[in-house]
C-alpha cells in the first residue's frame, strides 16, 4: 500500500494510551484519525479533554455504538482489559485492529480467564490474533488482521531476556525480574490508591506474586526455552508520569559470563531501529528514553559468581503501548517500520 492515507479509529482516545496515541498519530504523514471513542466523554471535543491536542484537526469523541467504521482502515483499541473482546468481535471484517489491551495477548483461553477472572469474550477470534512484540513478529504482524501489543513491563522483560533465553545462555528457570514503572500504567480511571497522597513522596509494589503480566512473559520465554517456564516477576509503583526500569537477575549457564550476554544482546538487535545496548559507563534512567519509542539495555557482571544483572528502561506510553502500536501499523500497511516514531528522548 503506497500513496493514499491510512484511517484510524481510536477506541479509549481519553485514556493515557489514547492521548498518546492520538499525539503521535499527529506527526506521522500517513495516518490520520476518523473515529475517537470515548463513551464517558462523548460528545466533547479533544480541546475539552487534552487542551495540549485541541489546536489539532480532530473530529469530536464519540460512544462506539455511534462509530462510521466505513471511514477506517484500521481500529487501535487502547480500552481497560475485559472491555475489548466484544466490541473487537462487532467490528467489521474490512478493519484491521491493533489491541493495546491484554484482551488477545494470551495463547491460552484457560490461562486468560485463570489471570483475569472471567472467560474470553471472543474465542473464536484468539487463534488468529498475533503477539505485537514487533522485533520477534514482524513476519505475522504484517499480514494479521488482528495485533494484541504487549503489555509494557513484557516488552521490557522480553527484549531483555528472549536473546539469551533462545541462545541458552542462562537458566531460564532461575530468572528475578524487578520492575518499575510511572503512574500512568495503571490508567486514568479514579481509584484511590491513585491519589496523590497515595503515591507522592514514596514506592511502594503491587500485584506481588499475582500480577497479569507475568502468564504473558513467561508465555513467551517458555517459547523461547522450548519448556514452561515460570519466572519472579514483582513490579512497583514510582510516584513520576512515566517511564519504566526493569532489572533481571539470571544465573548463567554452565562457563558462560556476562560478556556472552551483552554479545547476545548486540547481535540480536545489531539492526533494530529501536533497541540499543547502551555503555555501562552512566547508569540507565527512564529520562533516557522519556517520550520516544526506543529501549536501552545493559548488562552486568554479578559479584555473585555465575550470574549477570541487566537493565532495561523503556517508555510505558510510547515503546511500551502506543509507539509499538504505531510501530505495528506501519508494518501491517507496507509503511517503513520508524515512520513517525523518529522523535528523540525528552531530556532531562
Amino acid at each position: 500500500m503506497t500513496g493514499h492515507e491510512i484511517r484510524v479509529g481510536v477506541l479509549g482516545a481519553s485514556g493515557y494510551t489514547g492521548g498518546d496515541l492520538v499525539r503521535l498519530i499527529m506527526t506521522h504523514p500517513r495516518l490520520r484519525i476518523t473515529v475517537m471513542t470515548a463513551d464517558r466523554h462523548a460528545g466533547r471535543s479533544m480541546q475539552a479533554v487534552f487542551p495540549h491536542l485541541g489546536m489539532y484537526d480532530l473530529p469530536d469523541m464519540i460512544a462506539v455504538e455511534d462509530a462510521d467504521w466505513d471511514d477506517c482502515d484500521v481500529v487501535v483499541c487502547g480500552l481497560p482489559h475485559g472491555t475489548t473482546q466484544k466490541i473487537v468481535a462487532r467490528l467489521p471484517d474490512h478493519l484491521r485492529i491493533v489491541d493495546m489491551s491484554a484482551d488477545f495477548r494470551l495463547r491460552d483461553m484457560n490461562t486468560y480467564a485463570e489471570w483475569y477472572g472471567h472467560e474470553h469474550q471472543a474465542p473464536h477470534l484468539q487463534p488468529d490474533a498475533v503477539y505485537g512484540l514487533t522485533e520477534y513478529y514482524r513476519r505475522e504482524i504484517a499480514t494479521a488482521r488482528l495485533v494484541a501489543c504487549p503489555g509494557c513491563y513484557p516488552t521490557a522483560a522480553l527484549l531483555l531476556l528472549l536473546p539469551i533465553v533462545t541462545d541458552g545462555l542462562i537458566d531460564a528457570n532461575d530468572i528475578i525480574i524487578d520492575a518499575k514503572s510511572g503512574v500512568s500504567g495503571a490508567g486514568r480511571g479514579l481509584k484511590e490508591g491513585l491519589l496523590f497522597c497515595e503515591i507522592a513522596e514514596g514506592i511502594h509494589p503491587y500485584g506481588v506474586a499475582n500480577h497479569r503480566h507475568a502468564p504473558e512473559i513467561e508465555q513467551e520465554i517458555s517459547l523461547a526455552a522450548g519448556r514452561h517456564v515460570l519466572v519472579n516477576f514483582t513490579p512497583h509503583l514510582i510516584p513520576m508520569n512515566r517511564g519504566e526500569l526493569l532489572t533481571a537477575y539470571v544465573r548463567l549457564a554452565d562457563s558462560r559470563t556476562a560478556q556472552d550476554l551483552e554479545i547476545s544482546l548486540s547481535s540480536r538487535y545489531a539492526d533494530e531501529p529501536f533497541v540499543h545496548i547502551a555503555p555501562k559507563s552512566a547508569a540507565l534512567a527512564t529520562r533516557h528514553v522519556r517520550g520516544s519509542n526506543h529501549v536501552l539495555l545493559q548488562v552486568y557482571e554479578d559479584r555473585l559468581p555465575g550470574r549477570a544483572i541487566l537493565v532495561s528502561t523503556l517508555d510505558n506510553l510510547v515503546k511500551g503501548s502506543s509507539g509499538q502500536a504505531i510501530q505495528n501499523i506501519n508494518l501491517m500497511f507496507g509503511l517503513p517500520e520508524t515512520t513517525g516514531l523518529e522523535q528523540a528522548s525528552l531530556f532531562p
